[in-house]
């Protein structure tokens, strides 16, 4: 039987580039060799797209990737693979636009497709939808900036032209202190702020369109923070449900991955009622968006009432042994190798 070719692209020119230099060299690591022919690709952050020979060096964070050359063209490279892996995070990675490029290549390519994927990777047109599928989620607001000014959107897509100061006090106005301010396209919590008063939410909100020109404003959430990972096409499975246990006041970038204090808690101590609840609420999340192959759905559980409350889905979650997707799946009988080759047929087969 011969080998798949197999194109595992990472890297890319998102602000998340160096997580996904970790979960692409880990992905290459754990595929299967007698499977597989596997062709390595990184994107550089200036967006140079290379071949890269896989050594057994060990990334991590912040790490700079070796033992690449330059790739003349990729959309020809592409074209003579069977499957494509992007292990790609962020925008240009996760937000449809390479996902575009690969449908011009007529190879499948592993996870959501090009709507499903760039819907997700705007948390304001995300929450559009939720709504629409009538899930639970925090209050919120989204407003842009555009040279120096503000404009407030409201929830019939009014636009105000405001100053900072003008835009703060709508805010304050629609909702409650403490507040998360979150760049809409941006992942890994690159970005993102909590504010307790109005000079921490002015600050925020500035530092947020270093990232983006739309920002989303929730209410926070007095909860627990759980994920479910689903797996699937038509036929979608959820995994069991992971806490995540940060080191800081939220689960910041650096909480994530450079606090060594955070943890995760697999399966999560929470009534079975819950669970299952919470296992439907992420499938039904992933079909709403259109969905494909794999996805992972972030949710709250609110302290007081046991609500469950939506937060966001990641279409291309980190991929390192000890990352969250996997461990979820791994929780449930399905080992790191095998996860790998099942998402791998779900593309192939869509």
């Amino acid at each position: 039987m011969s080998k798949i070719k197999l194109a595992v692209v990472f890297g890319g020119m998102s602000t998340e580039h160096d997580v996904s230099i970790v979960s692409g060299t880990s992905v290459i690591k754990n595929l299967d060799k007698e499977k597989y022919d596997i062709h390595p690709i990184y994107i550089g952050k200036t967006g140079y797209w290379y071949t890269y020979t896989p050594t057994k060096r060990v990334y991590k964070v912040g790490d700079k990737i070796d033992n690449i050359e330059s790739l003349g063209n990729p959309i020809q490279y592409l074209s003579q693979m069977d499957c494509i892996f992007p292990v790609l995070h962020g925008l240009y990675g996760e937000d449809g636009t390479i996902q575009g490029l690969f449908e011009l290549t007529k190879v499948p390519y592993v996870g959501c497709k090009v709507l499903a994927s760039s819907i997700s990777m705007d948390k304001v047109y995300t929450k559009i939808i939720f709504e629409k599928a009538g899930l639970d989620q925090a209050k919120y607001m989204y407003i842009r900036e555009n040279n120096g000014k503000y404009i407030y959107v409201d929830e019939n897509f009014n636009e105000t032209i405001c100053s900072l100061k003008q835009v703060t006090k709508i805010i304050e106005e629609k909702l409650k202190y403490p507040m998360f301010i979150k760049p809409s396209n941006s992942g890994s919590s690159v970005g993102i702020n909590k504010a307790k008063n109005t000079q921490e939410l002015e600050e925020a909100v500035i530092y947020a369109t270093k990232f983006d020109k739309k920002i989303l404003i929730e209410e926070g959430i007095n909860g627990r923070e759980v994920e479910c990972a689903v797996l699937g096409n038509e036929e979608v499975e959820a995994s069991c449900i992971g806490e995540v246990l940060s080191a800081e006041d939220f689960y910041s970038f650096d909480s994530k991955y450079k606090n060594n204090e955070s943890r995760t808690q697999i399966p999560a101590y929470i009534p079975k009622e819950i669970s299952d609840q919470i296992r439907k609420k992420a499938i039904k999340a992933f079909k709403a968006v259109n969905g494909s192959g794999l996805s992972r759905v972030d949710f709250f559980i609110e302290n007081e009432t046991n609500r469950i409350i939506i937060n966001e889905i990641n279409t291309l979650p980190g991929f390192t042994n000890i990352s969250m997707y996997p461990k979820l799946f791994e929780a449930v009988g399905i080992h790191y190798n095998e996860l790998l080759d099942k998402i791998i047929e779900l593309a192939i087969k869509s």
